[in-house]
């Protein structure tokens, strides 16, 4: 049996008219009497659909148009064009209803009221969504246990680290058991220890409830962690919807394999590469795995030289998606601006 997509958008866009500054002279001047606009489109004929229970990154450049979208999604902004339903609702027509089944976290955004202890917000929550008691209090107890809250609970919003805070909006956020959340940044500026509890805490909902959860970040390693598939927008539309791994094998830089061999001797040239570089007690060769397997690489090494230890590289994920961003590689492999050969069929 065939499910419902909790999220339909189809030919979405929006259009903002942008006051055009005139910098000097007469026409600065006249500017101040007869405004000139140009347009700008912010999303441009974005399509995708979002099955119940999926986690899915929505990743671009700053200006791609993620923030726009997002807003258009839960209803605070209406598009110019296109289709768009959200678990049965239309966001901007039927707002009031609609919240209830949205959690959101903005994480350079305050949403807790910041001169109150965190429990008396969760029990201002309680009473907008009308939570019933037994599932307010099993919800509560279960994220005060995961997100180790009980150490700030009774505190001021505003005294709260920034790691505090967002463990404190997390709960907010799904106290109500919404079916769809959206979280844009949610360890922006956290340390190590603290974006691994949110992440931690990130999964668990994503597994154990099934909510369906839309991440927008800056910070890669939240995408390798949580999330098998991507959306890539630019420009304002979508130049790749896919699973992350098929997009890491495609566009991902060299490897390194670094050997220490266990008697001294000549770096080894191998065919087809380049010269290896030497640190410390490592020979380090640069490779593409797509055209030279990590296997066939030792063979002709073990041919050669008896290994005594040996480490396979792989760039990070944040310098392949730096190289598509700043290369523009989505563009010129044809999948912008009309063609859909970024867009994997879902």
């Amino acid at each position: 049996m065939m499910t419902e997509p909790i999220i339909r958008v189809a030919n979405l866009a929006k259009l903002f008219k942008v006051p055009i500054r005139e910098k000097r002279g007469l026409a600065a001047v006249r500017s101040f009497f007869y405004r000139r606009f140009r347009t700008v489109r912010a999303v441009d004929d974005v399509s995708f659909s979002l099955e119940p229970g999926e986690l899915v990154g929505y990743l671009g450049p700053n200006g791609a148009g993620k923030s726009t979208t997002i807003k258009m999604l839960t209803g605070l902004l209406v598009p110019t064009s296109g289709q768009l339903t959200v678990a049965g609702f239309t966001p901007w027509k039927q707002r009031s209803a609609y919240v209830a089944n949205l959690g959101a976290v903005f994480g350079q955004r305050v949403t807790l009221w910041w001169d109150l202890p965190v429990i008396d917000s969760y029990e201002l929550i309680r009473a907008m969504y009308r939570i019933p008691a037994d599932r307010y209090n099993q919800n509560l107890k279960t994220f005060r246990d995961l997100l180790e809250l009980d150490e700030f609970i009774q505190s001021p919003v505003r005294s709260l680290s920034l790691g505090q805070r967002m463990r404190a909006e997390l709960c907010a956020a799904l106290l109500h058991d919404p079916r769809l959340v959206f979280l844009d940044e949610p360890t922006i500026g956290l340390d190590v220890v603290a974006k691994e509890r949110i992440r931690q805490f990130i999964q668990h909902i994503h597994r154990q409830r099934g909510a369906t959860i839309i991440l927008t970040t800056h910070d890669l390693a939240d995408v390798e962690r949580l999330c098998s598939r991507v959306i890539i927008l630019d420009v304002g539309r979508i130049l790749y919807d896919g699973e992350l791994s098929r997009l890491v094998q495609r566009f991902e830089g060299a490897h390194e394999l670094r050997i220490s061999a266990a008697e001294d001797g000549p770096a080894l040239v191998l065919p087809g590469l380049p010269p290896p570089r030497r640190d410390g007690r490592f020979l380090i060769y640069s490779f593409d795995p797509r055209q030279t397997p990590v296997a066939a690489l030792l063979q002709q090494l073990n041919s050669h030289v008896t290994v005594a230890d040996l480490e396979v590289h792989r760039p990070p994920l944040e310098d392949t998606i730096r190289r598509i961003y700043e290369q523009r590689l989505l563009l010129d492999d044809g999948s912008h601006p009309d063609s859909p050969a970024g867009v994997e069929k879902r």
